[in-house]
């Protein structure tokens, strides 16, 4: 018997028992499912990264009070708030004077959360910041609309901003912002500069900000301290001086701060490589938490395929007896079970890719973008192939070895 007569009487099977079928195959179902929309996350996530550390640049610095290591546990953490100072102009001067590998340094300070006002119209708990000019240049911001900040306007703590593509929408959704006032703790900031909107990424929009000059920010919001801390980034002069670029900051930091050589840093240096590192250490734990969980319902579905499959053997004794008093042979018998397990876990499969297709749309439209690469969809199905194969290889071999005489006597 050739394989395409296997296969037909293996769909004929199926067919013949559609519920019974579709129960055995939820087990198949819900693991492939829950195997590629977890990893459709992942890669999503992964290209996510991927695309904001090639937006910033593969050669960008930045420097802050805390390291990524410092935030590994509570002790660490307490230990690095009592060591680590907060970052000052005087260090980024020093830094911008001496290092030979940094092309562009510039600080920033973190935000306050307030509410912004135009009119009647209020925004409430939107992030406003402060930057340095030529940060405009180092993140390589994406600006629709305007202009971004300039040295005359920091120096002299002009009070204009820079906004987010939301802030602009939502307070004048009839016509431009540019050149309009919006009013932030009672005092008015002229609009110079609208960024590209940029959408939400895990639900937290990215384009309600507020960004102020520096020395603006600082004198209207009480210096640079707790949350309002410094931090600056930089750029090396090119790729293959990013590592100069890094020990050299390092050092320079050390310096300044007079750090013995038995002393560790008391300040942190993040870079591309850093994000990328903590990301492959957050996801590595949880890719075995993809492969054991999904795994767990790929076998109890290769059970519940089993069992059937066993059922399957008992009901169509009299039809295996037949068959071989025709002249079927036991490898005939044997393929057309195992086969028939195949078929109905490889369908199985295709149903769980198609679930887990839908359920990417849906988290890609409210959440992040989802990926399914292509070899994935072929391991999916082939793994629950092989799956069904090797729980149909009992029922099968159990099949095969009935004696025909015995079987044509069954009820």
């Amino acid at each position: 018997m050739n394989f395409t007569e296997t296969l037909k009487l293996a769909f004929a099977a199926i067919w013949a028992h559609k519920l019974r079928s579709f129960l055995t195959l939820l087990g198949m179902i819900i693991g492939v499912t829950a195997f590629m929309v977890v990893l459709s996350l992942l890669q999503g996530f992964n290209v996510y990264i991927d695309d904001k550390i090639a937006g910033i640049g593969s050669n960008q610095i930045t420097v802050q009070r805390f390291s990524i290591e410092d935030f590994k546990d509570s002790d660490t953490l307490n230990a690095a708030q009592r060591r680590n100072k907060e970052l000052t102009f005087d260090e980024m001067i020093f830094i911008r004077e001496r290092a030979q590998a940094i092309d562009k340094i510039g600080a920033k300070a973190g935000g306050t959360n307030v509410d912004i006002k135009r009119g009647s119209e209020t925004l409430q708990d939107v992030i406003v910041g402060g930057a340095e000019p030529v940060i405009g240049d180092i993140e390589k911001l994406d600006i629709s609309d305007g202009r971004y900040f300039t040295e005359s306007e920091n120096n002299n703590s002009v009070r204009v901003a820079f906004v987010g593509a939301d802030i602009a929408t939502k307070l004048f959704p009839y016509g431009s912002a540019l050149g309009e006032e919006i009013n932030i703790r009672g005092i008015p900031y002229k609009i110079i500069g609208v960024q590209t909107a940029k959408g939400s990424i895990f639900g937290q929009p990215q384009d309600v900000f507020v960004q102020l000059p520096l020395k603006t920010y600082g004198s209207n919001f009480g210096g640079f301290t707790r949350n309002r801390y410094l931090y600056f980034e930089a750029t090396s002069t090119s790729d293959e001086t990013f590592k100069d670029a890094i020990d050299e900051t390092k050092t320079l930091m050390r310096i300044k701060r007079r750090l013995t050589t038995d002393e560790k840093d008391n300040f942190g240096i993040i870079t591309p490589d850093a994000i990328t590192n903590l990301r492959d250490s957050i996801l590595g734990p949880t890719f075995i938490v993809i492969i054991a969980v999904p795994g767990i319902a790929l076998l109890v579905g290769a059970i519940v395929i089993m069992n059937i499959m066993l059922v399957a053997v008992t009901e169509r004794t009299k039809e295996i007896g037949i068959r071989k008093s025709l002249g079927a042979r036991q490898s005939d018998i044997l393929k057309q079970f195992l086969l028939e397990a195949a078929t109905l876990s490889a369908i199985g499969g295709i149903v769980g890719l198609v679930l887990a297709e839908l359920l990417g749309i849906l988290i890609s439209k409210f959440v992040f973008q989802t990926i399914i690469p292509v070899w994935a969809i072929f391991v999916a199905i082939g793994v629950s192939a092989v799956v069904g194969i090797l729980a149909g290889l009992f029922p099968a071999w159990k099949a095969a070895r009935l004696d025909p005489i015995e079987a044509l006597r069954a009820d």
